[in-house]
């Protein structure tokens, strides 16, 4: 995860006390406090379960993936029920960057390599397409996210990682992507910053307000006649005889079908199936908005981007023109001043006249990776599946995979999902790797943007 050794003064306790560093580290001064949920012009909320009922398609899970089920779903005149244990969006979907994505973080190659040519090039074309998903739905639906599809920009860090985006270029073109590369110059232009060395433009791409897209998935599907129940956390899930039967809130929803869309989030139930997966965290940081001026030169074009280093961090716009900055790392544990501090070192980095901007926003989400960066679909039972893994990638991912495995469930036709299904999926060490990836996060931001 992380190759580089902590400097000594990091660590290091002086005469007078804490070094510099570590007082910086000390200093953490932005309250945990979720931007998305601020600003979100959706804003719905749903009652819990207060009765029992029989559907045809129960979801447990109210994110992306869950939403986009539902709303699916009802579209298909079923009975839909989805409960959620918190609130939609709660998790991943209402913590993430907003970057709506082609593809996996794999390139298209890497992808067919492991899953074989033909499995390989269905989920490629149908991830490849899964922007234009989202962004048709938004429009659809009228969803209000802040929808802006203008690409997206991968930023070559150094001449290293520019030669790993030269790579994604070719491998994207030869796929049938429609990439771009830029050069130094051209990527200074749109970012309003030198540092980079090059970047790759995917005009499929965008970004979101990833709560407000949530949200708004749930109120279309509840228009349309689903039921959806915040505040209803499944305690147990079971198969009786040809149903499958789940415990809310003291009441009980009988489904023939069943998906579990909970994702780096999932709470309570450790049977029938518990989805298995290494956890990583990702912090963000937002700024006050920005002067016209500053948002005149500074991703004029509302692009969102990430970078290509190991440890990677990422840089966006809202509407409201906030800079939000993101990196690995969570702001929920010990340690979380290393992430604020590496985060005001990166912005300067980044945008010297950003030096003494204030971050009004922090927070942190979890994300759930598998060891082969693939998604999985496991069909855990008769007329069950569970939707996971997206490493990072939840919003076209989440739609795409929701949304195909509410119709294979409802049409029996496993062929309309982006991969074929597996019976179980299992991780080794995913506490241990978990903590590593942390710890790497720390030592990266430590000694990174000094």
């Amino acid at each position: 995860m992380c190759s580089t050794a902590p400097r000594g003064p990091i660590f290091r306790r002086s005469r007078m006390g804490l070094s510099q560093d570590m007082k910086a580290v000390a200093m953490v001064t932005v309250p945990f406090s979720i931007l998305w949920r601020e600003s979100s012009a959706e804003r719905m909320e749903a009652a819990p379960l207060t009765r029992s009922l029989d559907v045809d398609l129960l979801i447990v899970g109210g994110g992306f993936t869950g939403t986009s089920a539902a709303l699916e779903g009802a579209r298909r005149g079923a009975s839909v029920c989805l409960l959620e244990a918190e609130t939609f969006g709660h998790g991943g979907s209402g913590r993430n960057v907003g970057l709506v994505n082609a593809g996996l973080w794999l390139p298209p190659d890497a992808v067919i390599e492991q899953m074989g040519e033909a499995a390989g090039t269905r989920l490629n074309d149908a991830l490849g397409k899964g922007p234009g998903d989202v962004f048709s739905l938004i429009e659809r639906e009228d969803i209000a996210c802040e929808a802006t599809r203008n690409g997206t920009l991968h930023l070559a860090h150094s001449p290293d990682g520019l030669k790993n985006l030269e790579d994604r270029y070719r491998q994207g073109n030869r796929h049938g992507a429609p990439l771009r590369l830029l050069d130094a110059d051209e990527t200074a232009r749109r970012t309003g910053t030198n540092v980079f060395h090059g970047s790759l433009h995917d005009p499929r791409a965008g970004t979101v307000q990833p709560l407000a897209y949530c949200r708004g998935l749930a109120r279309v599907a509840i228009a349309r006649g689903a039921t959806l129940c915040e505040h209803s956390p499944v305690t147990s899930l079971q198969r009786q005889k040809d149903m499958w039967v789940a415990e809310a809130n003291g009441h009980t929803v009988r489904a023939r079908k069943v998906l579990i869309a909970t994702n780096a989030y999932h709470l309570g139930i450790e049977a029938p199936f518990k989805p298995a997966f290494i956890r990583f965290n990702y912090c963000q940081f937002a700024t006050t908005p920005l002067s016209p001026e500053l948002q005149a030169r500074i991703l004029p074009g509302g692009e969102g981007c990430w970078d290509t280093a190991m440890v990677m961090s990422s840089v966006r716009v809202d509407a409201a023109g906030r800079l939000i900055i993101g990196g690995m790392g969570s702001l929920e544990d010990p340690g979380k001043g290393f992430h604020e501090s590496w985060a005001r070192r990166k912005l300067q980095a980044l945008y010297p006249e950003l030096a003494d901007i204030d971050f009004d926003h922090g927070w942190s989400g979890r994300i759930a990776m598998t060891s082969d960066h693939i998604p999985k679909v496991v069909a855990f039972g008769p007329g069950a599946y569970a939707c996971f893994g997206y490493s990072g990638r939840g919003i076209a991912p989440g739609t795409v995979f929701g949304t195909a495995a509410a119709a294979a469930l409802l049409d029996e036709t496993e062929a309309l999902l982006p991969v074929t299904p597996i019976e179980s999926h299992s991780e080794t060490f995913t506490e241990a790797k978990a903590a590593y990836y942390e710890l790497g996060a720390k030592l990266a931001h430590a000694v990174s943007a000094r």
